[in-house]
């Protein structure tokens, strides 16, 4: 008979680090392109001023997809595909960061705060530009005058922006709003894990003994989402307005923000990042998972339970 509440954390050291990687690439491009378009939602809904564009996440969906297919709702998802590698790399940090904290420290939440703090701080470093570049892809179209830059008609339209962001703003273009994603991203991050244990634990005990982990597992990553996008969505409504419209200054977007739209104006887009984070969290924890135990050195696989 399990143990209730006995959900065996797979560490790095338990891991076949080539299988690990390999079905990695695979799990985090499919979880993009599954989230995407939400993603896109996102960050129009987070730019308008009011709801000059769009009503909510509802109608802009139906909106871009009457007005712009398809294609609307994945402009910019070729140049995002890059943030494979700020994936690899977030998931490396994260485990070597709780390999290392956990010499000094055993308390699970303290390895999750801290790995998944400074896994966001390396992931975004990468992310960043690539992220400037997609968000400015995503808004032409209904939203390209909302936009700082304009692709040029019959264009290769990646190529064309990044130009005009570079003969704009130089080389920091490119790291335009890298401090607000910080204030977003690493504090998420850090909720997300020690939420998501939390949750998965406190879902073992309430569960079947024959329930499987994989299940609970489930249930408790879009949990401890959607508690971290609330908490920090205020940020995150700043992060876009940055490094869209080209706001220098935080303080000064948050300000304005407050100003023009109130307390309301920093709920913006939260639905959206929700409703993107809920299968995103589905898909990333069963997919993360799955690809932990399938990675799992040979002699350890018979010691964990689904």
């Amino acid at each position: 008979m399990q143990q209730k509440g006995a959900i065996t954390i797979i560490e790095w050291e338990d891991l076949d680090k080539r299988k690990f990687y390999s079905l990695g690439v695979f799990m985090t491009l499919t979880t993009r392109a599954t989230v995407y378009p939400f993603s896109l939602i996102r960050t129009r809904l987070q730019v308008q001023k009011g709801k000059s564009l769009y009503s909510g996440t509802i109608d802009a969906f139906c909106k871009i997809s009457k007005g712009e297919g398809i294609y609307g709702l994945y402009r910019g998802f070729m140049v995002n595909t890059f943030t494979l590698i700020s994936g690899q790399a977030y998931i490396t940090t994260y485990e070597l960061v709780r390999k290392y904290v956990s010499n000094y420290s055993q308390n699970n939440t303290v390895k999750s705060i801290i790995a998944g703090g400074a896994a966001a701080l390396v992931a975004q470093t990468i992310t960043v530009p690539i992220d400037i570049v997609s968000q400015q892809l995503m808004m032409q179209g209904q939203g390209e005058h909302l936009s700082r830059f304009k692709a040029k008609p019959k264009t290769m339209l990646t190529r064309d922006i990044t130009v005009q962001i570079f003969a704009e703003d130089g080389f920091r273009g490119f790291y335009r709003g890298y401090v607000a994603s910080l204030l977003t991203y690493i504090p998420n991050s850090a909720l997300w894990w020690p939420f998501y244990h939390f949750y998965a634990e406190q879902l073992s005990y309430l569960a079947p003994s024959s329930c499987p982990h994989l299940i609970l597992q489930a249930i408790a990553g879009p949990m401890a989402a959607a508690t971290a996008s609330t908490i920090t969505n205020p940020m995150d409504v700043v992060r876009a307005r940055v490094q869209v419209q080209g706001h220098s200054s935080v303080i000064g977007t948050f300000k304005q923000l407050m100003a023009e739209e109130g307390v309301w104006g920093m709920t913006k887009g939260l639905s959206a990042r929700v409703i993107s984070s809920t299968p995103t969290s589905i898909l990333i924890v069963v997919g993360y998972e799955t690809l932990k135990r399938l990675s799992l050195r040979a002699e350890l696989v018979e010691t964990r339970h689904w």
